[in-house]
Formats: structure tokens, sequence, C-alpha cells
């Protein structure tokens, strides 16, 4: 078992693309599926966020139960779509360790259409874990170039999700953990700023 850093970005990827998740309704899952990007009533002047950690976004969603979010879709995304948003990012909170001051960290958020944020991963039961995962926030043009640009594939993972969800609640957790991805450290090249704002 590896150490792992306390902001590390992992995911399913592979040398053409990196792998993300998005809960919805059906309303706005289904059209997805079908056209093989989002489109209406999918709201691109709206901020989506995107996690590449299978765990997290089951934290987030609840097992695929909460009102809004009972359709769980894996987004692979291109490597190159997926660089551009770390590399136009702003942090969504200040951090002395890594802005001179206040001033500074609002004038990245004003001016950068992607926000990071660093939130505690999690456990097969919801638990926060010592390490963070990445939650990567698009507005404006992210989400133009999301939308447009970069989805190479959506899968609907609603029913494994839902499995593992069954297995954890009946303690059959070596076999939930059987099921989960195979998410592995980014080995994709992070922009200067991007790894300053990681450490």
């Amino acid at each position: 078992m590896r150490d792992i850093p306390y902001r590390e970005i992992r995911a399913l990827h592979d040398d053409r693309t990196v792998r993300v998740y998005q809960a919805y309704s059906p309303a706005i899952a289904e059209p997805a599926l079908a056209a093989g990007t989002f489109v209406p009533p999918f709201k691109r002047e709206r901020m989506t966020w995107i996690k590449p950690s299978f765990l997290w976004m089951a934290y987030r969603c609840g097992w695929a139960s909460k009102p809004g979010q009972e359709r769980v879709l894996a987004l692979d995304l291109t490597q190159e779509g997926f660089a551009w948003a770390l590399g136009h990012s702003a942090l969504s909170h200040f951090d002395p360790d890594f802005h001179p001051d206040r001033e500074t960290w609002a004038a990245q958020v004003q001016t950068t259409p992607v926000r990071i944020q660093w939130d505690p991963e999690r456990g097969l039961h919801h638990q926060p874990l010592p390490h963070r995962s990445i939650q990567i926030g698009l507005r404006g043009e992210a989400v133009g170039r999301y939308v447009d640009d970069w989805i190479t594939a959506i899968t609907d993972v609603t029913a494994t999700m839902k499995e593992i969800g069954s297995l954890v609640a009946d303690r059959e957790l070596e076999r939930a953990r059987a099921l989960l991805p195979d998410e592995r450290p980014y080995t994709g090249i992070l922009p200067d700023s991007f790894s300053a704002s990681a450490k």
C-alpha cells in the first residue's frame, strides 16, 4: 500500500482520456446519453462540477439515491481538455501558502473559467479519509469546451453505483471494492500554477 499524498489527482485514465463523474436527474442524463454530450435541459449558463473520484461521487449522490442525482454518468474526456481545465483554474478558496494576498486570489477567481476544490476523499462508508480528492468546477468558456470538445464518451454507471452501495450495506466490502474503478495517480503534465496550488 503506497502512501497517498495529501493532494493528488487520482482517476481512471489512459494515454488519451481521463474519466470524471457527474450525477443528474433522468431528465438531463437520458438526453445526454442519447446525444453523446450534454444537451437541453442541461444549462450551459450554470457552473458544472466534475469529479474524477468514483467514491467521492458516491458520497455526493448517496449511491445514486438523492433527488436530482439518480443517474450517475461516467464521462471520458480528452487528455488535452482535462489539461486545459487544470491550466485555466483558480482555487475556490484563499490559500496563504499559494496566494500572496486575498486580492490576488480574488482577481484569479474573477478571470479564470475553472474552479479547483480539494475535499476529503471518501471511503466505502462515506467516511472522510486523510487525503484529498479534487473537484473541478467549470463555467463560461470551460463549459462550452467541455460539452462541445472534450467529451469522447458517456457511460451510465448507475447500476454499478447502486450495486456497490448495496454490497456496502450488506457488509460485503471485499466484493464492493472489487467493483471500484482502478483510479491511479494522474500522469499528465500539470501547469506550474496548478502544481503550486496542489502542494
